[in-house]
């Protein structure tokens, strides 16, 4: 039987992941994105990009399709978050155990060597052709591009669009489409940390840094030209540090100087970088179903999250390696079979870290700063140590491990419940490294139980 031919929308990194997934089956796929080809444009010199950490389940797709070393090179490992306070002390909170990491990499670079290999293995790239609706009564898709309007028939089609998903702007048109999008009160703004005048990184170069100031927070991660990443978290408006309130260069150095004086000395060109780079909104998508007849949403199409917990392109990669698995097991001609296991498997996966994501950002930007958090997390690495299979840290399950998103939410509720219960002690900063361990796990098998 003729294999059909796959149109993807959208050539970013889970679209173009997904076509070297299935061109490796020998998968005819051709791919259309409405921008510029980001080889020939500056559309990734910085300005609205937050720096992706990728980590175990992205590097495992890319090991599956044979790209893990062409990436490390790109790649910048993180072995935990270094807190700023607001007297320029720092402290290191370690992601896991000793070696185990996350890994800063810019999407610009990761994006183009996931275009130049799709391209490689022989998918066709259109750029500056904008899908303006599809019609699924005979799977066809409206195009506008640099030669005007034209309609193409598209047997299967995977949307990887983006929150801003043309494909899902369609099904939304469908009968019984459940749609919920939630802009949260925050926004960001990209800023950057240059290398010192000697050509070195200007701080730790193996962590995220993080300033966290309670409502708002400034992150910054590495890159390999010995520069950071800085993204600056404020609230849009109605409070008394928020984007509304920076209106000059004097505005700015007031908050900077007042909340990140450490980061301030080290960032020269910031006035010039906020007053030119957008302030970009952060946006939560949930949708149901995902597919219409032999179409698919996959990535932030389906499920767009708040970037907090950095499993964004990672939770995409999985999804492309989940719908690869089933394709191989399904065949290519079984599509509604694949596309109806992929959306069932998939979406309390999806829910469950895109909740997550959104509980992670108050820990980050004011949790951290908190000296119980401290003695929370030493507590958790203890029990880590001593009871490794009984009690594994909710970071480490999401980050380090296969274990399903869903799963690990639940088991990561269990546990935080227990903690509450030890936190409560009013002695447990002194106490807390004489502790009943074993009365801990003995508590968590009788919660399981229950």
């Amino acid at each position: 039987m003729k294999k059909e031919e796959i149109t993807i929308l959208g050539a970013g990194l889970i679209g173009t992941l997904m076509s070297i997934y299935l061109r490796k089956q020998g998968l005819p796929v051709k791919i259309y994105d409405k921008r510029p080809d980001m080889r020939k444009s500056k559309r990734y010199e910085g300005g609205r990009s937050i720096n992706m950490a990728l980590s175990h389940r992205g590097w495992k797709s890319l090991e599956e399709v044979g790209l893990k070393d062409r990436v490390i090179p790109l790649a910048i490992p993180m072995y935990g978050r270094r807190i700023h306070d607001e007297h320029g002390g720092t402290s290191l909170i370690p992601y896991g155990k000793e070696g185990q990491a996350i890994y800063s990499i810019s999407r610009g670079k990761f994006n183009q060597l996931l275009v130049e290999e799709a391209e490689n293995l022989g998918v066709e790239m259109l750029f500056d052709h904008k899908c303006e609706e599809v019609d699924f009564r005979d799977q066809t898709i409206h195009f506008s591009g640099p030669e005007g309007n034209f309609k193409k028939e598209a047997p299967v089609i995977i949307g990887a669009d983006g929150a801003y998903s043309s494909l899902r702007m369609s099904m939304q048109k469908q009968i019984r489409f459940n749609y919920r999008q939630e802009y949260i009160s925050h926004g960001y703004k990209e800023l950057t940390i240059p290398a010192t005048a000697d050509g070195e990184f200007a701080m730790d170069p193996n962590a995220l840094h993080i300033w966290p100031r309670g409502k708002f927070m400034l992150i910054a991660l590495p890159n390999p030209d010995k520069s950071f990443t800085c993204t600056l978290f404020l609230p849009f408006e109605g409070t008394k540090v928020c984007f509304d309130k920076i209106n000059d260069a004097g505005d700015l150095k007031s908050v900077f100087k007042a909340f990140f004086p450490d980061a301030y000395e080290l960032m020269p060109d910031l006035t010039e970088e906020y007053f030119k780079n957008p302030t970009s909104a952060l946006i939560n998508v949930e949708c149901y179903p995902w597919v219409q007849g032999h179409s698919l949403l996959i990535g932030d199409a389906s499920h767009a999250m708040v970037p907090f917990y950095g499993q964004g392109m990672n939770c995409g990669f999985e999804d492309c390696r989940v719908l690869n698995g089933l394709i191989n097991k399904y065949g290519h001609n079984s599509w509604d079979l694949v596309f109806e296991k992929f959306q069932k498997t998939r979406k309390p996966d999806t829910d469950a870290i895109c909740q997550l994501a959104m509980e992670n950002f108050v820990e980050m930007r004011d949790t951290v700063a908190d000296p119980k958090f401290l003695i929370r997390k030493k507590i958790e690495t203890k029990l880590n140590e001593l009871y490794p299979k009984d009690w594994v840290p909710l970071y480490s399950m999401v980050t380090f491990s296969d274990m399903s998103y869903s799963e690990a939410y639940a088991q990561g509720q269990l546990q935080d419940s227990i903690m509450r219960q030890v936190m409560a002690d009013p002695l447990i900063t002194e106490n807390w490294n004489r502790l009943d361990y074993e009365e801990i796990i003995n508590k968590m098998e009788t919660a399981k139980a229950v």
